[in-house]
């Protein structure tokens, strides 16, 4: 019997099979999560349709457009899945943007609108679609939700830039939801992953900072995505059950290094 097998998970933000976030939808169904995604624009639905089409009984994986800075939308994919499973268990928050300028360049560049931008679309919607979720996790009997985030928040990345700023936000929402959330016994954690070769990693020179932790980290290699699947796994079940409010560093240790050693 897998570890979540009963379980139903909201998963958004998947782009292509290299994301992120479908290692963790990867590592949910092998542990007999039941699935649902979403998409957040056009371009991206026959990404998500196509990798939903490999999984057995793919009629069976609902998938729903949700652009998260449109409430009317968040609000359309919850409706579709009260209608569908009346409850939810996990929630998968795997959404990042910040328009290409203000990932580039110097930080004191970074425009207000672009700020604004990053902050809403990667950090402001994880507030915005918990919220909705409450009702569904309380038929569940509780609910976990989970993010993704990047040690540019307590060092400097060069190009991070806007996203840095995003991701603080997210990880300092991730105490203040658990605490908030804790007594509905829904938890929220959030796993920081070292680079791994994605779309939105590509932005920011990925290549160089995954070397880097090849070379450098106490484990001498690269982290991969079925990694973070399964780091997801054991947030989302309940081997975790007491642990809330907490940011996980998943990326081989590099974090422990100081500036002489990176």
């Amino acid at each position: 019997m897998g570890l979540l097998e009963g379980k139903k998970a909201l998963i958004m933000g998947v782009a292509n099979k290299r994301s992120i976030a479908w290692g963790i939808a990867s590592a949910f169904h092998r542990e007999g999560c039941e699935l649902a995604f979403t998409y957040a624009i056009e371009r991206l639905k026959d990404n998500v349709t196509d990798l939903v089409a490999t999984l057995p009984d793919p009629a069976k994986v609902p998938v729903y457009p949700c652009d998260v800075g449109k409430q009317e939308e968040i609000d359309r994919t919850y409706a579709g899945l009260t209608e569908r499973w009346g409850k939810l268990d996990i929630l998968v928050h795997c959404i990042g943007f910040a328009p290409i300028e203000e990932l580039k360049g110097r930080f004191i560049d970074v425009s207000r609108e672009g700020m604004k931008t990053a902050v809403e679309i990667s950090a402001y919607s994880l507030i915005a679609i918990t919220k909705p979720a409450l009702p569904l996790f309380q038929k569940a009997g509780g609910g976990s939700v989970l993010s993704l985030s990047y040690d540019a928040v307590s060092k400097v990345v060069p190009g991070y830039n806007a996203m840095a700023v995003a991701k603080a936000a997210l990880e300092t929402e991730t105490r203040y939801l658990a605490a908030d959330l804790g007594p509905e016994n829904v938890r929220v954690n959030c796993i920081s992953a070292g680079p791994i070769k994605t779309i939105a990693s590509s932005a920011v020179g990925v290549s160089a900072l995954r070397d880097r932790v090849e070379q450098k980290s106490p484990m001498r290699r690269n982290i991969t995505q079925e990694e973070v699947g399964d780091v997801a796994v054991f947030l989302a079940s309940n081997l975790s059950r007491c642990i809330t409010g907490a940011t996980l560093m998943a990326d081989n240790g590099f974090n422990l290094l100081g500036a002489s050693s990176v």
